[in-house]
């Protein structure tokens, strides 16, 4: 018995050992790629995607075991018969004029819309809960949605998956405009990833960085693909996508050079070993804005080209399952710069910092003659402290005017003079060349009329308090520090003595 048991147990080592070499592969893949894209604003646009696949059907298979595809959405689906479900958080606007189409578009606040199987019963109901359930997964006030913001668009909003049959009775849509998005929405979001936010490109979703931008977005959407190129099966696909755009002039102090560090206070060490796939795309297409050229460190190792939304696009590929893209010091910090012509002028801003430095803007600009030229800023108003306001607040706050320096083409061509025997005036202009001369205009300051409080209400608050205030305290005051004395009667005094002889005279008992 002794010599038997080392026997089955390498009887049983070796029966592992050969089910281990007929095992079956993974069912479900993951693929991860951030693009960052330079806008024509100038600023920096920042895409991920997480697409998890998963070779299974969810309605028809009891499904037990979860290794990529999150249980809780995997539960939704089966237990609430969902075919599509999109849900997006979003603060701020994308501002399609400045920078360009974006990949996924979005409004403003909390979206929501899914279609149901069509062997759902009651809609509404399934509906509600759903929306309840949703609203407790990513920290939302989804619950919020009813009949009052629901609607059920027939045009629009089509299923972006599988589809037998397009009946809207199916569909419900509603959007809450006022969901503020914070870190309590991206955690949850952070934690549905196979590599959370441990390894891969998910270490750069810093909740400080992402939210101290001009947009973001963050999605879940999920729908039936085919598996084959015959469809003879379904699969699930979860894709989690995260947008957001960087202001490159605040994050890069006035210039439009940017890198992975500076915009996500992180660079990328490893991917996620979970992942089939994790690249890195760098838009590197030519904008011709003032000639100017995009360099990236370090330089790509491939490129991809491929028409993205009308415009053909040229990428820098980076693959972090490459063992060379990351270096010996596991640190991939990539870097993009804007090269311009030396001959070109060069826009120099500096933002401000509350309370610490004002707006700085320089522009160097050739003008034809006989031209306007407008230049205008977009700026937010803002609340003030309460002691920050001057005296008169209601009469405005002032702006410094503006600087205009130029060279002058003369009409008459200047003759060089000894400015030690010229007028002083002369010397008050001083003359590049014979051809043109030296002009500075300042501009009238500009008067801005910021949102001004009630500084009356505040008056009247404090008169009243300090009334009440100083009533109950003198009241109080006088109760606690005032001593009481009892005093006796004396035994009285000259008059006393004089009414009791008068009374002893007249015969009455003394007082």
């Amino acid at each position: 018995m002794a010599a038997a048991l080392p026997l089955a147990v390498l009887v049983l080592l070796l029966l592992g050992l050969v089910g281990r070499g007929h095992a079956e592969p993974p069912r479900d893949t993951l693929r991860e790629e951030l693009v960052i894209t330079p806008l024509p604003s100038g600023d920096v646009a920042a895409t991920f995607q997480f697409r998890t696949r998963w070779d299974s059907d969810l309605q028809r298979e009891e499904v037990s075991h979860y290794r990529l595809f999150p249980k809780a959405l995997g539960q939704l689906i089966s237990k609430y018969s969902l075919r599509e479900l999109h849900l997006s958080f979003t603060q701020g606007f994308w501002r399609t004029r400045y920078w360009g189409p974006p990949f996924l578009q979005a409004p403003s606040g909390a979206e929501l819309w899914v279609w149901f199987q069509d062997s759902v019963t009651d809609v509404d109901k399934s509906w509600k809960e759903l929306s309840n359930v949703l609203s407790g997964i990513f920290c939302a006030s989804l619950n919020f949605i009813d009949s009052t913001n629901t609607v059920t668009p027939t045009a629009s909003f089509k299923p972006l998956g599988l589809a037998n049959g397009t009946d809207h009775s199916f569909l419900r849509y509603a959007v809450l405009p006022r969901e503020v998005v914070c870190t309590e929405n991206l955690t949850p979001w952070k934690k549905l990833l196979p590599c959370s936010s441990k390894a891969g490109l998910s270490v750069l979703l810093k909740a400080d960085r992402l939210f101290h931008t001009s947009y973001h977005s963050q999605a879940v959407h999920i729908r039936p693909v085919c598996r084959n190129a015959r469809c003879t099966s379904i699969s699930w696909e979860l894709r989690q996508t995260l947008s957001v755009v960087y202001d490159a002039f605040v994050t890069a102090q006035g210039k439009k050079d940017w890198s992975l560090f500076r915009m996500f206070s992180r660079t990328l060490t490893e991917p996620c070993p979970l992942a089939s796939e994790s690249r890195v795309y760098v838009d590197i297409t030519s904008y011709s804005q003032d000639n100017e050229t995009l360099e990236v460190n370090p330089p790509p190792t491939t490129t991809y080209q491929d028409v993205t939304l009308g415009t053909r696009k040229t990428y820098a590929v980076y693959d972090l399952l490459d063992t060379a893209v990351i270096n010996n010091s596991r640190n991939l910090n990539l870097q993009l710069k804007w090269k311009s012509p030396p001959e070109n002028g060069y826009v120099h801003y500096q933002p401000a910092q509350d309370r610490l430095q004002p707006h700085l803007l320089e522009m160097l600009i050739q003008l034809p003659a006989n031209s306007a030229t407008k230049v205008s800023i977009q700026f937010e108003r803002a609340l003030l402290k309460w002691t920050e306001y001057t005296p008169d607040p209601n009469h405005g706050f002032y702006v410094s005017p503006s600087v205009l320096s130029a060279l002058v083409p003369s009409v008459v061509a200047a003759k060089p003079v000894d400015w030690e025997e010229s007028p002083l005036f002369k010397s008050l202009y001083p003359v590049s060349d014979s051809s043109s001369y030296f002009v500075r205009l300042y501009t009238e300051p500009l008067l801005v009329n910021l949102p001004t409080p009630d500084f009356s209400m505040p008056y009247n608050v404090i008169c009243l308090t300090c009334t009440v205030v100083a009533v109950c305290y003198g009241s109080f005051y006088n109760l606690l520090t005032r001593t009481f004395h009892i005093e006796e009667p004396s035994t009285g005094g000259l008059a006393k003595r004089l009414a009791n002889l008068i009374r002893r005279a007249r015969g009455v008992p003394p007082l």
